[in-house]
């Protein structure tokens, strides 16, 4: 996209009430502002900031931040906030209260050497893998905006709860998967969504690092395991890489079959007129696909109708085993189907993109965009963003044209886009995913972890990325989602020191400084800035 393409885009003025009228929703973040046509065009108003190395969160001018949760925090008398914590979803308890409600953190990752001291070499004992899979997996925590303004934990509430890899999690399909209805635990959780009905959406991605994979061709199970867990608990690798739904205020989960089983980085969802759900979905990982559910009840997402994109021919091409004679030659059913669905999605025609992640529609015109974030084996290293426009307004037809949004490089001053977000006033934030290893260094140079605005509509930084903010060595923003009024920014700091390589020489000591241990965070973001951009 040019710079008077991107000014275009910046500039969409009274698209808000069309949108409206079109039936998108808001779904998990801000409402949108009632003066929204003229906010796309106020500019940004603050300087961007300059590349930094600091091993802290570094915001520009007119930003602060307060620490909300860190790993091992205490969230009651029994349970401790997650690792590596990625996506956040805010469920307010009353529409009209925004400073009161549930916080949905992911716990995604973790680094064993923090976590048990496990090196990655010799034995993994039992007792060691215990403590690691209790910090997977997810937190449910009740946070309010105090008198002064700070959000605080409210800690021993009766919602406050954790999902780790020892849950029980019941799988909703029709017939049992590898013999069992009942998952033991949720991991390798990254981005997710939020349906109409207030739920949350958490997706299993890189599974395969915990149990590992089946190969279907030679029968044998648990393959490419790093941290073999399976050694100590054969869990079946096919019982995860689902999308697992939770109530954020009961804590009831259960494992989505009828959403397919992949490296799910998102769970993106599109409420149709007839209150059904149709969800977007990035299968993180080089050279995988775009997939689109078409819920056919209201209210749910245990049965409907299954897609993957087809880019080149601009259509979503159906993975129905009645309707692909094709899947019908290779698959047993619809439900081997589902578990090997990298396998079918291919056989039917699906475009192999580079590492589709995190989905957003864009609330002002119901475009769908979406991070591909890089492909490095085809020397992609700075990834794009796509657009998707569906030709059925309600999202649920199987045509659509596509073109890139937005590349990444050093003249569009971004790389590696990875979770995107747009506030109450339209306007597009994202955070970047360059892996620590890749940092400053060709042909990744000049480039930190960071996280962007596009929002500059005048001015010498109209239609540029403006960076807003920069995170600790080795570390990467994940999970953005504002509060209901738009005045706080909520915002995980995943990894930090990830590239260590012993507890003598740890490349950060972020959030305690000094010789600590780096510890995963949530931050909540406000300041005058932000209230300037999202009034």
């Amino acid at each position: 996209m040019h710079r008077r393409e991107f000014l275009a885009f910046l500039g969409r003025g009274a698209a808000l009430s069309a949108a409206t009228a079109a039936g998108i929703t808001w779904l998990g973040g801000c409402q949108p502002s009632k003066h929204s046509q003229k906010a796309l065009l106020k500019g940004v108003p603050f300087k961007a900031l300059a590349p930094t190395a600091i091993d802290d969160v570094v915001l520009a001018e007119g930003f602060n931040y307060q620490f909300l949760l860190r790993q091992g925090d205490a969230i009651s008398d029994t349970d401790t906030f997650g690792s590596d914590n990625d996506y956040n979803a805010f469920f307010p308890f009353d529409a009209q209260n925004p400073n009161d409600g549930i916080l949905w953190t992911n716990h995604e990752y973790l680094m064993p050497l923090f976590i048990s001291g496990w090196n990655g070499r010799g034995e993994h004992t039992l007792a060691q893998v215990d403590k690691e899979q209790y910090e997977v997996g997810g937190c449910l925590v009740r946070i309010r905006r105090n008198a002064q303004g700070k959000w605080e934990v409210v800690k021993n509430d009766p919602h406050n709860r954790r999902l780790t890899a020892k849950t029980p999690i019941p799988m909703r399909w029709h017939e049992p998967i590898k013999g069992a209805t009942v998952a033991i635990g949720t991991l390798g959780n990254c981005a997710g969504g939020v349906t109409p009905w207030r739920t949350v959406l958490t997706c299993e991605e890189n599974y395969y690092l915990f149990y590992g994979e089946t190969d279907y061709k030679t029968g044998k199970t648990h393959e490419g395991s790093y941290l073999g867990w399976e050694k100590h608990y054969p869990n079946p690798s096919e019982h995860y890489g689902w999308v697992t739904e939770i109530d954020p205020f009961t804590g009831e989960a259960q494992k989505l079959i009828a959403l397919g089983r992949c490296a799910h980085e998102c769970a993106t969802v599109f409420e149709t007129p007839d209150k059904r759900a149709v969800v977007y979905m990035g299968d993180d990982a080089n050279d995988q696909c775009i997939y689109k559910f078409v819920g056919d009840k209201p209210g749910s997402l245990l049965t409907g109708k299954l897609y993957v994109a087809n880019i080149e021919k601009g259509k979503w091409e159906s993975l129905d085993y009645k309707e692909q004679a094709i899947l019908r030659q290779h698959f047993a059913s619809q439900t081997e189907v589902q578990i090997r669905l990298r396998e079918a999605a291919v056989l039917v025609g699906g475009s192999l993109l580079d590492r589709p992640e995190d989905i957003e529609i864009d609330p002002l015109t119901g475009h769908v965009l979406i991070t591909l974030t890089n492909n490095k084996p085809k020397n992609n290293y700075y990834g794009s963003i796509l657009k998707i426009v569906e030709k059925s307004a309600d999202k649920c037809g199987t045509e659509f044209s596509s073109s890139v949004f937005l590349s990444g490089g050093v003249e569009t001053g971004f790389a590696c886009p990875d979770n995107l977000a747009f506030d109450r006033n339209g306007n597009l934030w994202f955070v970047s995913d360059i892996a620590g290893s890749s940092a400053n260094k060709a042909p990744g140079l000049l480039f930190q972890k960071q996280w962007s605005v596009l929002g500059a509509a005048y001015g010498e930084d109209a239609g540029k990325v403006i960076q807003v903010g920069s995170a600790p060595i080795d570390a990467e923003f994940t999970g953005p989602v504002f509060s209901p009024d738009g005045k706080t920014l909520f915002l995980s700091v995943q990894h930090p020191g990830e590239e260590s390589q012993s507890l003598d020489a740890m490349t950060s000591h972020f959030p305690d400084g000094g010789n600590a241990i780096p510890r995963s965070v949530v931050i909540a973001i406000s300041g005058a800035a932000l209230e300037a951009i999202c009034s």
